[in-house]
């Protein structure tokens, strides 16, 4: 009825629950707070971290994973890059003067693949100033480029924030200078609310989308979009580098047709991309040589397909608070926090499976069980369940 509150069911939550979970992993990729990612090689996608102190502005630039930033970095000064694509840890290498990495000791010298910005010194956007910035006093926005990876402001595009900023990824100008052949398909469909492979190839045609931003990390949103369903689906790729299973029919090239049929824009300021375009670019012969001669391969992975947002505005609470804890505290309580959602997943569960329904008695319940649990912790034994 008109005014009521909707109603949302247990099974409803914990679908929720796997979807959060599912984009966490999707954005983490490899992180591990325990075991160095060297081993794993050059990794799709991580969370890393620069360190001032052992890699000062001036000298190498270099990047760890998240387990060398605890066990190996720990009261050093870290820049916190967010996640990079293709990147194999640092710590410990000929770029680290008087540091061993504790984990994974036997590293070769250099990581010839890596790429590295100006992030890695904690500087980012044109501007190449700090984030946060404790001399700018806007509040504004900072937006991660899909393709070099850079965070940059609003105000420094070049061209206005959409409303739904949330639902697009940002190209930003030098990018797209950089990959000319762009200019083209965003005459096309950059700046479109959503797209479908129909809606790529008439660009009167848009379709509604919808989404909530999800907070992952203090000062960041992360928003991922549901893959476009085109009438061919292409399977994702694992690296950079590796090409697609399946091209276009051949002699069919979707470049050339859009360049043919003339439509242009004003080719200078950033770019921003709805949900699913990827799946509108073309993967013939020609233009997969023409991605790989400008190392952006990854532009075909629709896998990666997200938008990334910081702001200046005041942050939440609770994430405020563990932002003042250090490193080791952090994680502590990360680990606690994951254990009671696991717990508290888990009892509902079989509240949902026999289709009944928890009372306030019920998760009084669990709580004193779980306080249980802390106190026989405390006294070295062991507690397996709550039942």
């Amino acid at each position: 009825m008109e005014g009521e509150e909707p109603v949302v069911s247990l099974v409803d939550v914990l679908e929720e629950d796997e979807e959060l979970e599912e984009e966490a992993s999707a954005v983490l990729g490899a992180s591990d707070a325990e075991h160095c990612s060297y081993s794993q090689g050059y990794v799709k996608r991580q969370a890393l971290y620069a360190c001032g102190t052992c890699c000062p502005p001036g000298g190498a630039a270099a990047g760890v994973c998240l387990a060398c930033s605890y066990k190996c970095h720990e009261g050093h000064q870290l820049y916190e890059l967010y996640t990079k694509r293709n990147f194999r840890c640092d710590c410990g290498n000929s770029k680290f003067k008087d540091v061993t990495c504790k984990l994974n000791p036997d590293k070769e010298e250099m990581n010839s693949e890596n790429k590295y910005s100006h992030n890695f010194f904690g500087l980012y956007c044109t501007c190449s100033r700090p984030y946060p910035d404790p001399e700018d006093e806007v509040e504004d926005q900072m937006i991660q480029c899909v393709v070099c990876e850079d965070w940059l402001h609003g105000r420094h595009l070049g061209a206005p924030v959409p409303d739904s900023v949330e639902l697009q990824e940002l190209i930003c100008e030098s990018c797209m200078n950089h990959h000319q052949f762009l200019w083209t398909y965003a005459a096309h469909i950059s700046g479109k609310s959503s797209l479908t492979k129909a809606a790529s190839e008439d660009p009167k045609q848009e379709v509604g989308l919808t989404l909530s931003p999800k907070v992952l990390t203090p000062q960041i949103i992360v928003v991922f979009q549901p893959d476009a369903e085109p009438s061919c689906k292409r399977p994702r790729h694992q690296e950079d580098g590796e090409g697609p299973k399946e091209e276009e029919p051949k002699g069919a090239c979707r470049l050339k047709e859009l360049q043919l049929i003339g439509q242009s824009r004003s080719q200078s300021g950033a770019t921003f991309w709805p949900s699913g375009w990827r799946s509108s670019l073309c993967t013939c012969s020609d233009c997969q040589k023409l991605l790989l001669k400008a190392g952006s391969l990854f532009l075909l992975d629709e896998g990666e397909g997200k938008s990334l947002e910081r702001t200046n505005q005041s942050a939440d609470p609770l994430m405020s608070a563990l932002d003042r804890l250090n490193r080791v505290q952090q994680l502590e309580l990360i680990h606690e926090y994951n254990d009671l959602k696991t717990e508290l997943k888990d009892f509902l569960q079989r509240f949902a499976s026999e289709g009944k329904v928890v009372t306030p008695d019920d998760i009084r319940q669990f709580f004193e069980q779980q306080q249980n649990r802390k106190r026989h912790r405390a006294n070295g034994q062991l507690y397996s369940s709550y039942c």
